[in-house]
C-alpha cells in the first residue's frame, strides 16, 4: 500500500503544504507573505498571524490538487524546527489538531534537514538525478551555512558551518545598505549579472577548516560604499551592478573555497546544494563549473524547492516514517535544534 504523507511547513512566513505518494509529488501549495517588504525584513508576530488566515485553505488546495481525500494519507509531517516560535507554533498545532482529527500518526522534522532532502523530490514524468551516498551538502540560507556530509537519507555530519552570520544574511545586509529592498538575496542576484564581478575587491576571512564567517566581508562592503559616498555622493547608482557582482563573487568565493577543500579531504565527488540561496544563479553556475573541472557529480535542487517549501518537508517525512519514527501529540515547537 503507499504511503501518501501530507507535508505541512511554517518556519518562517511561508505557509506551505505538500503531498507526496511513495516520494512522487502529487501537490505543493504555498502561500507567501507580502506585508514584510515594508518593513525591510519579517515582522515575527505578523508572520504567525498570517500563518494563521492561511494554513486552513493551503492544507484544503493541496489535498484537493493531490486528487485525495484527508483518510487516504498515512501520516502528517511538519517543520518542528529551526524557525519563528510563533511560525512554527502555528503548524506544529495545525498538525497535532489534524493528527487528532483522522487518527493519522505525527512525524516531526528539522527544516535544515528538508532543504537537504530538496534534491530527493521526485515528480512524475521527470527524470530527475538524485544524489548517491555519500555526497555533500552545501547548505546555505538566510540563517545557515554548513557543509554536510550526507551517508543516507537520516544520517549526516556536519563538517563545518558558520560561526557568525549566515551568507544568506550577508546578501540581504548588501541590499540593504543600498537600498534596493527586501529580500535582497534575489535583486542583488539580478543586478550582478549586468555588473563586473572584478571591479572591486572585498576583503576575505581566514578561518581555519571548513568553517564558514560573513560578519567581516559584510563590515568591509559597509565601509567600502561609506568611503566610496563620502568622495562622490552618486557613486551608489553609478556602480550598483559592479558592487552586486563583485560582492556576490566574493560570497560564491569564501562557500566554494571550504566546500572544494572539504571534498578533497573527504574524496566524496557527489556534491549538491540546498537553502534558498541555491537559488541564486552565480553560485549555481560556478559549482556546475567546479564539478566539471574536479569530476564531481553536482545535484541543483528545482528553483521551485530551494526556499521553504512542504515538498521538502513531506519527503523528509517519508524517509522518517519509512524508519519506524513516530512523534507524540505533547511535542512542542523549537526555534533551535542542535542536531538533524
Amino acid at each position: 500500500m503507499a504511503d501518501i504523507i501530507l507535508g505541512l511547513e511554517s518556519s518562517c512566513d511561508d505557509t506551505s503544504a505538500a503531498v507526496i505518494r511513495d516520494g512522487y509529488l502529487l501537490s505543493n501549495v504555498l502561500a507567501s507573505q507580502e506585508v514584510h517588504k515594508a518593513y525591510g525584513g519579517v515582522i515575527p508576530e505578523l508572520a504567525s498571524r498570517a500563518h494563521q488566515v492561511n494554513i486552513v485553505p493551503v492544507v484544503s488546495e493541496a489535498i484537493a490538487r493531490a486528487g485525495i481525500t484527508p483518510d487516504d494519507i498515512t501520516a502528517i509531517a511538519f517543520t518542528r524546527g529551526p524557525g519563528l516560535l510563533g511560525s512554527l507554533l502555528v503548524g506544529t498545532s495545525f498538525a497535532k489538531g489534524l493528527s487528532l482529527a483522522l487518527n493519522k500518526p505525527l512525524v516531526e522534522v528539522n527544516h535544515l534537514q528538508g532543504h537537504i532532502l530538496a534534491n530527493f523530490i521526485r515528480e512524475y514524468g521527470k527524470d530527475d538525478p538524485q544524489p548517491e551516498f555519500p555526497y555533500l551538502c552545501l547548505l546555505v540560507s538566510g540563517g545557515n551555512s554548513q557543509i554536510v556530509r550526507v551517508d543516507g537519507p537520516l544520517e549526516y555530519e556536519i563538517l563545518g558551518q558558520t560561526i557568525d552570520d549566515a551568507v544568506g544574511e550577508a546578501f540581504d545586509k548588501c541590499a540593504k545598505m543600498m537600498g534596493l529592498g527586501y529580500p535582497g538575496g534575489p535583486v542583488v542576484d539580478r543586478l550582478a549579472k549586468s555588473g563586473d564581478p572584478l571591479k572591486f575587491k572585498f576583503s576575505k576571512p581566514h578561518i581555519p577548516g571548513f568553517d564558514y564567517s560573513f560578519s567581516g566581508i559584510k563590515t568591509s562592503l559597509l565601509y567600502f560604499v561609506r568611503d566610496q559616498i563620502a568622495l562622490d555622493p552618486d557613486f551608489m547608482e553609478k556602480n550598483k551592478e559592479d558592487i552586486c557582482a563583485s560582492f556576490q563573487k566574493a560570497l560564491i568565493d569564501i562557500l566554494m573555497d571550504k566546500l572544494i577543500k572539504a571534498a578533497k579531504h573527504t574524496g566524496i565527488r557527489h556534491i549538491a546544494i540546498g537553502g534558498g540561496v541555491s537559488a541564486n544563479s552565480g553560485l549555481r553556475t560556478r559549482i556546475v563549473e567546479e564539478g566539471r573541472k574536479r569530476g564531481w557529480k553536482t545535484y541543483l535542487p528545482e528553483f521551485k524547492f530551494t526556499t521553504d517549501n512542504a515538498a521538502m518537508i513531506a519527503v523528509a517525512g517519508w524517509f522518517h516514517y519509512k524508519n519506524g519514527e513516530r512523534t507524540s501529540l505533547d511535542v512542542a515547537p523549537v526555534s533551535r535544534l542542535a542536531e538533524f
